[in-house]
């Protein structure tokens, strides 16, 4: 666990949350190079196809999420090692949180994300666009980080867990509604 009550290490916390930021935000920023670079494929197709298609993934994003269909979303299944964090805390941390930002390193739960990447993918945004996209994800996953070391409650866990389905439902019909306003 990154914020342990019983915490021993030499450097504080807070240090350890920004190094983990730093990693999330550096994370997504490359994810979203990634995505931009490999968007330009995309522009051979028709405009009407690349929205038909992203109204497709999105409606099948919220299929997923409200449990019409099973749909597997990619995964690597792999844990970080632990001996990551314990041999260089910093560096460990750093690697932790970049490849927790990238989303490929771990299993991203939410269909919104991969939506969101394929939309961008698909519409060929211009790459400042594309890089917010990604540092908001790297944001994103450092808030939730940032959240629990600030709430230090130990109940937070449970009632997240409970939330969890509601946010990615609503998360999934806004996707969707929010594309299609966009795109229509």
């Amino acid at each position: 666990m990154l914020f342990s009550p019983g915490w021993r290490a030499p450097i504080r916390q807070g240090e350890v949350l920004a190094v983990f930021t730093l990693g999330l935000l550096l994370g997504g920023t490359l994810s979203a190079t990634v995505v931009w670079l490999l968007s330009g494929l995309s522009a051979p197709l028709p405009s009407p196809a690349r929205t038909a298609a992203i109204l497709a993934v999105a409606a099948l994003g919220a299929a997923r999420e409200f449990g019409l269909i099973r749909l597997p979303l990619p995964q690597n299944a792999r844990q970080i090692p632990q001996e990551v964090l314990q041999t260089h805390l910093r560096r460990g941390t750093l690697q932790f949180g970049f490849e927790l930002g990238t989303g490929v390193r771990t299993y991203v739960s939410a269909t919104a994300p991969y939506v969101l990447a394929l939309a961008l993918l698909l519409v060929h945004e211009d790459l400042p666009v594309t890089l917010l996209a990604g540092t908001a994800f790297g944001l994103g996953r450092a808030l939730s980080a940032a959240l629990t070391y600030l709430a230090r409650d130990d109940h937070r866990d449970a009632a997240v867990a409970l939330r969890i389905p509601h946010m990615k439902t609503t998360t999934a019909a806004a996707s969707l509604l929010a594309l299609a306003l966009l795109l229509l």
